[in-house]
């Protein structure tokens, strides 16, 4: 079963060397991907194929990648991310009359455009998408961890969310209890130290090999990233 924690990424890039760096990235970041090298292929495979997102180089051979947008926006709202290397071309990127969602140049780390599609992704699917199997979708408030289902509560969806939008940061008890609660009701530590205690046993047993929330002696919790 397809998953959001397997988003396929079209990556349109004739320097294949670049191309295949990317692939391994995204693989690592839980994102299926597909490598066309030729402008001409690619508008009959977007076609087929509906990917989640393209990442597409403005310099092609065959057909130029701005030219590939404007047809792609023509039968497709996919979101895509424009690369160039040109420092002339960013301004016609930025008149968004091509169709485009975003721009990056190189040369880039990999690392970077790994989040900047998970920030368009987040941006257009109301999903987040991060490492250690784990996904969010905030439309359907859902939690995935490994392409299963978490059962939480909403009081459990609520505290994870701020930890799983920020890995690596700490989250004191009360900026959790804080997003778990609107209506600014009073709850001790011993609460939030309770429902952290639940969404750990319900992570771990999907995955009880990772500890994913960690508790940060004197400051509050953490997400791994």
């Amino acid at each position: 079963m397809n998953t959001k924690t397997e988003s396929q990424i079209l990556i349109v890039e004739d320097e294949i060397k670049l191309a295949n760096l990317l692939g391994d990235y995204f693989t690592q970041a839980q994102f299926k991907h597909h490598c066309i090298h030729d402008g001409l292929q690619v508008i009959d495979w977007v076609k087929v194929n509906k990917p989640e997102i393209i990442l597409l180089d403005v310099m092609l051979p065959g057909k130029d990648g701005m030219q590939i947008c404007r047809e792609i926006r023509q039968f497709s709202d996919v979101p895509i991310l424009m690369v160039t290397a040109k420092v002339e071309e960013i301004d016609r990127l930025l008149g968004l009359d091509i169709g485009a969602d975003d721009y990056i140049c190189k040369p880039f780390s990999p690392k970077e455009v790994v989040a900047r599609v998970k920030a368009i992704l987040r941006r257009t699917q109301g999903e987040l998408v991060i490492q250690n199997g784990l996904s969010l979708d905030e439309n359907r408030f859902e939690v995935n961890l490994n392409g299963k289902k978490l059962a939480l509560t909403v009081v459990e969806f609520q505290l994870f969310k701020p930890l799983f939008s920020e890995p690596g940061r700490i989250f004191s008890r009360e900026q959790l209890m804080n997003s778990m609660y609107s209506d600014n009701r009073i709850v001790s530590d011993r609460t939030i130290d309770s429902h952290i205690k639940k969404l750990r046993k319900k992570l771990n047993e999907i995955s009880p090999e990772q500890e994913l929330i960690q508790s940060v002696y004197g400051a509050g919790y953490r997400l791994v990233n």
